[in-house]
């Protein structure tokens, strides 16, 4: 019964397609070959064991009517398993691109082995044998070959040269003459018909062009003449045959990928998307399925536009395949899920259609038949009830993927579009002090209209402004009135529209000799408002944003910009973002920054919207630091020790703010350095210096600036015997040091450090010894002098000339209360252990009272105090101020208390400071 209902399928289909009919018709065992084999996708194995030995003893006419035979096979098979539902769209493209690749190397074997008979093996000048390189380009570099294609080739080799036999000829003279002889095998028409139509316009200088070029022609080419189409005609591009594909590669990724965000390559998109869909309207393409509205070719420039965009940062948007793309831009959260659903399932639909378009009568087309006896049968080769709903389904397919193609692509609006635009416009054009422009700008809220007309007239006659290339100037003049009208309609809260005008003319300034950040400003018109109320909202900000300029494209997704970090994700997200780079520091570091960079960012617009307390921050931006230095630490190993080494005994002690989860924007990180002890001396003294080298390499990672900036400022003075000892202890020299050699001082920053990246055994280990050595039994008398006169060192490094109240180191401030509870720890944990937790200042205050050791109220008034001073230190510091420092009146009672409580602890006679 199955056999009977498999037959009524395969007739069907064999009916539907007039081609394979007439196949079946010239080969009487290909219809019972197909339903033989129906239940599998077609056997590729057997396949090329029967071209293997065609390659290794046949000639050219036997190698045709071979692969024109293989490729029959391979289409009615491919069809049949498609129109019965058997075969998804991968099963069908990756059919036609196996044919394809099978082809092609055959050929290439085939006609290398006769003419390597004449004329001997082509070399370079070194002597190393040169192979041709087929480049598939297109469907076919991508994977995705519709069932009629024709396959677009570039043919390349490594170096010139000349052959090694009795006829020599260059290395060009050799490969052209295998590259003709391939064309011939695959597309040239005989009785048995083709097996690809051949297309090698993409080549450098198209039919102009040489057949063939070099590596170094190539390179030439891309780097000189190489033009904005041919970048996404070399993104899929994929090498079939011939060696050296890295090297390849190595060419053509710089010339299709930036380093950075490259928004100027939508501009380009949209110039080769308008030339087609003329050319498309001329040619009356409406029902052209691939080039008219809302067809195959927009959902391709949409997927491609976006890993252009962005490819050159993120290695793993580098995908050759159009749903393979679109799904790594929806797992990066690039592309709308909604939208992603619409595009897959329209390219879905459409592939399906235009593959029985095809199926038809094997012929390349995408045309919609206007016959309504051929829609119905398209309607039901689709599973669709009538050509009525064949015609409705493919309208609102097309519909929905116009509508994410002009989301994309369309023409950011003009500013000069209403009155107020035009008047910013003219603003710019002559920005003269006249009584207009004035009253223009007092109108929009400007307090000092003269000031600004001046630094417009500044800006204009500058010499970054008058010397950018024309199309950056017409970006610029297209921004500056935009950015007129953003701060004109901004209420910032702390400052003044004039000062959020600066900043943005700043930032603007900043970025004019780039013409992607020009380009992504005016492609996305809503990021104005946004950078206006970041503007206005901190100098800090301003200036964090106007030195990392790639981080404008955080500002795009709002969701993603406001949501809570999970610190997991951003382990697993680095990690994948370090991958590619594994190799290659340069890379690894930049990555690092840029990582590390937009993750501050983000936190930086939730503190500004108010979604984060500072200790809550300071949490994430530890979280942020830790995760960091797992990473660098992990790199850094694998370069130093190789791939295959075993994890090292290695840990990171963070000491400070760090070590205190207190980070703030601009924290340094106080670091120390430990590794496992090892009782052989030999032993010890090779791990000892293997041990230096990563932590001199894990330092200058961290430390170094790049073109994409600095991670962090690191302190490396809290080890033993400070900058004079060595970089890196073992874990029991460091606690020998801690017991028996090291200062009060430094118990005080012990109670402040813990582990935070590395061997999690030494981790261990060495909170195990923190909590020894702040639990020794101290004289409480000589620990309170000691920590007094630390008090007064640092009181005289910090010396405050002004009236206003310095929140962390004058006398009552945030200091004072570090250094009470660091006593309260060093004096009483042998008392009670629990003092030994790092839980932060106010928590110790808390457990201080618990434990009877401060009344109940003077710890709230402590921990009420140094709340209040870390909110305000924020404050301050992200007006872009140096030194925090606040009017003393309203913090006069908090600073009294907290005066009254380190006299208390330490006595009113041995306060200077």
């Amino acid at each position: 019964m199955r056999i009977c209902e498999r037959a009524m399928d395969v007739e069907r289909a064999f009916a539907f397609s007039r081609y394979a009919s007439r196949a079946a018709g010239a080969d009487p065992l290909l219809r019972n070959a197909v339903a033989a084999t129906l239940d599998a996708p077609f056997d590729w194995t057997a396949a090329r064991t029967e071209l293997d030995a065609i390659v290794a003893y046949a000639d050219a006419p036997a190698l045709a009517q071979a692969l024109r035979r293989l490729r029959r096979r391979v289409f009615v098979h491919t069809l049949v398993r498609d129109l019965t539902g058997l075969a998804a769209l991968d099963e069908v493209v990756g059919a036609m691109t196996a044919l394809a690749d099978a082809a092609l190397c055959a050929a290439v074997d085939v006609h290398t082995r006769l003419l390597h008979e004449t004329h001997g093996v082509p070399r370079s000048t070194e002597g190393d044998a040169q192979s041709l390189i087929v480049i598939g380009m297109g469907k076919l570099g991508g994977r995705e070959l519709n069932v009629s294609s024709d396959i677009d080739l570039v043919f390349a080799y490594p170096d010139e040269g000349e052959t090694d036999g009795r006829r020599v000829v260059s290395n060009r003279e050799f490969f052209d003459r295998l590259a003709q002889r391939v064309v011939a095998a695959i597309g040239a028409l005989d009785a048995d018909g083709y097996v690809f139509r051949v297309d090698t316009r993409l080549r450098p200088y198209g039919e102009s062009g040489p057949l063939t070029v070099s590596f170094a022609a190539l390179e030439q080419y891309l780097v000189t003449q190489g033009r904005a189409w041919e970048r996404y005609a070399w993104q899929k591009a994929r090498a079939i045959t011939g060696h050296d594909h890295e090297g390849l590669m190595a060419l053509v990724t710089p010339f299709v990928y930036r380093k950075y965000l490259d928004y100027d390559a939508y501009e380009g998109l949209r110039g080769i998307h308008r030339q087609i869909r003329e050319q498309a309207a001329r040619k009356g393409h409406a029902d052209d399925i691939k080039l008219g509205a809302g067809g195959i070719r927009e959902i391709e420039f949409v997927v491609q536009a976006l890993q252009i965009v962005r490819g050159g940062r993120e290695a793993d948007l580098r995908v050759a395949g159009t749903l393979p793309a679109l799904d790594a831009l929806a797992a990066r959260r690039l592309i709308a899920p909604h939208a992603a659903t619409v595009l897959r399932d329209g390219y879905l639909f459409l592939r399906a259609l235009e593959h029985r378009l095809q199926y038809r009568d094997d012929r390349q087309t995408q045309r919609v038949p206007p016959d309504a006896e051929e829609r119905a049968l398209l309607a039901e080769a689709l599973g669709l009830p009538s050509a009525h709903a064949f015609d409705e389904t493919l309208a609102s397919q097309r519909a929905q993927i116009a509508r994410q193609f002009n989301a994309v692509f369309e023409v950011p609006p003009a500013s000069e579009g209403d009155g107020a635009g035009a008047t910013w416009n003219a603003l710019w054009e002559d920005a003269e002090a006249s009584d207009e422009n004035v009253e223009h700008l007092e109108r929009a809220g400007f307090a000092a209209p003269r000031e600004l007309l001046d630094l417009l007239a500044q800006l204009r006659a500058s010499r970054r402004y008058l010397h950018l290339p024309a199309r950056s100037r017409d970006r610029f003049d297209h921004l500056v009135p935009a950015l007129i009208a953003a701060a004109a309609e901004s209420t910032p809260p702390q400052t003044t529209r004039d000062a959020v005008l600066r900043r943005l003319l700043a930032l603007l300034e900043a970025v004019s000799g780039r013409s992607a950040y020009l380009a992504l400003l005016i492609e996305h018109p809503p990021l104005l408002p946004r950078l206006a109320t970041l503007m206005g909202a901190s100098a800090w900000a301003a200036d964090y944003l106007t030195r990392r300029p790639f981080l404008l494209d955080e500002l795009l997704d709002t969701r993603a910009l406001l949501t809570e970090p999970d610190w997991s994700e951003w382990r697993s997200e680095l990690e994948r973002l370090l991958a590619p780079h594994r190799h290659d520091a340069e890379s690894a570091m930049d990555a690092l920054r840029h990582f590390q960079h937009a993750q501050s960012f983000r936190l930086l617009a939730q503190d500004l919207a108010g979604q984060l307390r500072v200790e809550r921050l300071a949490d994430h931006l530890s979280a942020l630091a830790d995760t960091i230095l797992a990473a660098t630490l992990d790199h850094c190993w694998r370069l130093l020790a190789g791939d295959d080494a075993s994890p090292p005994r290695f840990a990171i002690i963070g000491y400070g703010k760090l070590g205190g989860k207190e980070l703030g924007y601009a924290s340094d990180l106080d670091l120390v350095f430990l590794h496992a002890s090892d009782a052989d001396p030999m032993h010890a003294q090779e791990a000892q210096a293997r041990y230096a080298r990563l932590a001199q390499r894990i330092n200058t990672w961290l430390s170094s600036a790049t073109g994409a900036g600095r991670l962090y400022e690191t302190d490396l003075r809290l080890r033993p015997d400070g900058a004079k000892g060595l970089l890196v202890s073992s874990i029991d020299a460091f606690e020998r040091y801690q017991g028996e050699h090291a200062w009060t001082w430094e118990h005080q920053a012990l109670t402040r450090a813990r582990f935070v990246a590395g061997d999690a055994a030494i981790g261990a280990a060495f909170e195990a010894m923190r909590e020894r050595i702040l639990r020794l039994a101290r004289d409480r008398a000589k620990l309170a002098a000691d920590i007094v006169a630390m008090r007064d060192r640092m009181a005289e490094g910090h010396a405050n000339g002004t009236a206003l109240f310095d929140l962390k180191h004058d006398p009552g401030g945030m200091v004072d209360i570090e250094f009470a509870v660091q006593y309260l720890v060093l004096a009483h944990a042998h008392e009670h252990p629990e003092l030994t937790r790092n839980a932060g200042n106010i928590a110790l205050l808390g457990m201080a009272a618990d434990a009877g050791l401060l009344a109940r109220d003077v710890a709230h008034d402590a921990a009420d105090a140094y709340r209040e001073y870390r909110r305000l230190q924020h404050q301050v510091r992200l007006t872009g101020a140096t030194s925090a420092r606040v009017e003393p009146a309203a913090q006069a009672a908090r600073r009294a208390r907290v005066d009254a409580r380190w006299r208390s602890v330490f006595g009113a006679d041995r306060r200077r400071c």
